[in-house]
């Protein structure tokens, strides 16, 4: 659920993201925000997300919250957070937030760190498939100073967000599989290796195959613990995979996807193929 609502200022553009209130409370305006005297920095993410199509992920992030002596970081009515959009940072923006405000502890008397964790639901659509890919971080600090949450004078109430301070791939899971047409077969004989390769979609919560896409067979001999790619082949319109391979030694075949920046990489498990 979310947590942030937004408040407009008189001038209709965003001016406060606030943290205390849901998204369906609008609080009544009456003025502007002033610029909170923090900043943001040293922010840590994880490098790719990997969201299915029903599981709630949880992605950890840190960051570094510098402030002024003039603000108080543990007041109950002091927010901050970090959060994810995608493509240019704007009011229309996609975005994705925790379900809580970070949590900061003291470094200095001016400095913390600051931890959080960014929620997502894939079974409410949140993202939607398009926009898997690169998505920014912002981080933000809303400061209520005492103010009624639900009716604040805004020209008491403190903001300050920065954009672009970093980046992660919110990426659709992927599977992959590997099948053989035998699993015993004459030496120098060959035989079919076929699998798919499918990755969740956000907008139906259903796993599709991934059309068009580069996928290695490989095969690792048995006793040993390195695959070597064989050749590479093509997923069709439906994500299917289907290839002849040559029956050489006994071991392991597998196919393995590399990934892309909007799927992430996945072998199949090896299946074994004996030589007679």
């Amino acid at each position: 659920m979310r947590i942030r609502a937004v408040v407009a200022a008189a001038s209709g553009a965003l001016a406060l993201t606030a943290l205390a209130v849901p998204a369906a409370q609008a609080v009544t305006d009456s003025g502007t925000p002033y610029t909170l005297n923090v900043s943001f920095s040293s922010v840590s993410i994880a490098k790719a997300i990997k969201v299915g199509t029903t599981n709630e992920v949880s992605a950890k992030y840190t960051y570094t919250l510098t402030h002024g002596s003039d603000v108080d970081i543990h007041a109950s009515d002091f927010y901050t957070d970090a959060f994810l959009y995608h493509g240019s940072y704007s009011d229309t923006a996609p975005e994705l937030y925790g379900d809580n405000p970070a949590g900061c502890t003291d470094v200095t008397s001016t400095t913390a760190t600051c931890t959080g964790y960014i929620n997502i639901y894939p079974a409410d659509a949140d993202p939607k498939s398009a926009d898997a890919g690169t998505w920014n971080v912002a981080v933000e600090a809303v400061a209520f100073n005492g103010q009624d949450q639900q009716n604040p004078d805004m020209s008491k109430v403190g903001y300050k967000d920065q954009s672009g301070l970093g980046t992660t791939l919110v990426q659709r899971y992927s599977k992959l599989t590997t099948t053989v047409s035998s699993t015993s077969v004459y030496k120098g004989k060959t035989f079919t290796v076929s699998g798919k390769l499918s990755r969740a979609n956000w907008d139906d919560n259903l796993y599709h195959g991934y059309a068009n896409q580069p996928v290695k067979l490989q095969f690792r001999k048995a006793g040993t613990t390195t695959y070597t790619t064989v050749k590479t082949v093509y997923t069709d319109s439906y994500g299917n995979l289907k290839t002849s391979a040559t029956a050489n030694y006994s071991g392991y075949w597998r196919y393995s996807f590399a990934g892309t920046t909007t799927t992430p990489a996945v072998s199949a498990t090896g299946v074994y193929v004996g030589v007679k």
